[in-house]
């Protein structure tokens, strides 16, 4: 492994592949390979995005000596899989969210990068957004006051096409793990661990979940309610309320936005606007670039632990409606 600035293998060649290697390229960050199941989509996806090498197989990527971190950008039950693989060659890996399908996986893949003293963290890039930076320094220096609920929604017009990846139980379709995983995600990232989870579903015809409705409770007694659904267009907003001010972040709260912070006679005390390059991707590229020059470690804003925990949290969902992948 190079001992300079990292270099970034793409693991996959899907449109979220090419939505992270344009913003590490934006940001000036090296992607060095790209992989995929066919020498034909991998040279396809390098010759478009002017990536040096491509390689016909993830084993092949995963063994390139010039390849630091690796991205994995795969269909849901493939992210397990693909950064073990990762790992054991010992590349460190950013990992798409959800992190993996269940709880169980998410702890295979902390466990072998601890093992391995490798960095292991899930690409849930809204947190390290600088709009949720600011969020996080509101919530922490009181404004708000005591926190008393979250409200988040993530509904979306996808692809209606029974054959395609949202609606396919065998590839982890339906809302949740697609689109519920950042309401979800951000109520964890604001109010910590629930004790609580209901959840509320309706499926589509292929089996897997059309609209979810979920509700969290918490020790302190506050509560987050949150909403997915993959045959709807929302406008995709939130609110963080306190007994002394509230945020209202305006669509879409997880991609960077703007907010407002404002007390409870509707005074508004900050507003405050995303002025960022690209999509905002390259946070998260730059969060696990700096675990590895640290010598390692975990990043505070979202822990191994959590992402095994927030896991969990979908698991208890998918058992409260039923919802089964296969």
């Amino acid at each position: 492994m190079t001992t300079s600035s990292p270099a970034w293998g793409i693991l996959g060649t899907g449109g979220i592949a090419a939505a992270m290697t344009r913003d590490l390229q934006l940001d000036g960050h090296t992607v060095a390979a790209v992989g995929s199941r066919t020498p034909e989509a991998a040279a396809q996806f390098a010759a478009a995005h002017a990536v040096p090498r491509s390689h016909g197989s993830y084993e092949e990527l995963v063994a390139d000596p010039d390849v630091d971190i690796v991205y994995v950008a795969t269909p849901h039950p493939q992210h397990a899989p693909n950064a073990l693989l990762a790992l054991a060659a010992g590349k460190h890996v950013l990992v798409e969210k959800p992190f993996t399908m269940n709880e169980a996986e998410a702890q295979q893949i902390a466990d072998a990068a601890r093992a391995g003293g490798l960095v292991a963290l899930e690409a849930m890039w809204t947190r390290w957004l600088p709009h949720m930076e600011r969020l996080q320094e509101i919530i922490s220096d009181g404004t708000l006051g005591e926190l008393r609920s979250v409200v988040a929604h993530h509904v979306q017009l996808t692809n209606p096409d029974p054959a395609a990846r949202m609606l396919n139980p065998a590839l982890g379709g339906g809302a949740l793990l697609d689109l519920g995983i950042y309401p979800v995600s951000f109520a964890w990232d604001v109010l910590g661990a629930p004790n609580q989870v209901l959840a509320l579903s309706t499926p589509t015809a292929t089996g897997v979940d059309r609209q979810t409705s979920i509700l969290l409770g918490y020790e302190s007694g506050a509560q987050a309610a949150l909403t997915t659904e993959l045959d709807a267009a929302g406008d995709n907003s939130a609110t963080v309320i306190g007994t002394d001010a509230r945020v209202e972040l305006a669509a879409t709260f997880y991609a960077p936005t703007s907010f407002r912070v404002v007390d409870p006679k509707g005074h508004v005390i900050e507003t405050y606007e995303s002025r960022i390059d690209g999509r905002g991707m390259q946070y998260q590229a730059r969060a696990i670039e700096r675990l590895i020059a640290a010598g390692g470690g975990e990043d505070v804003r979202l822990p191994l632990s959590q992402s095994v925990a927030i896991m969990g949290t979908l698991d208890t969902i998918r058992e409260r409606i039923g919802l089964v992948y296969g």
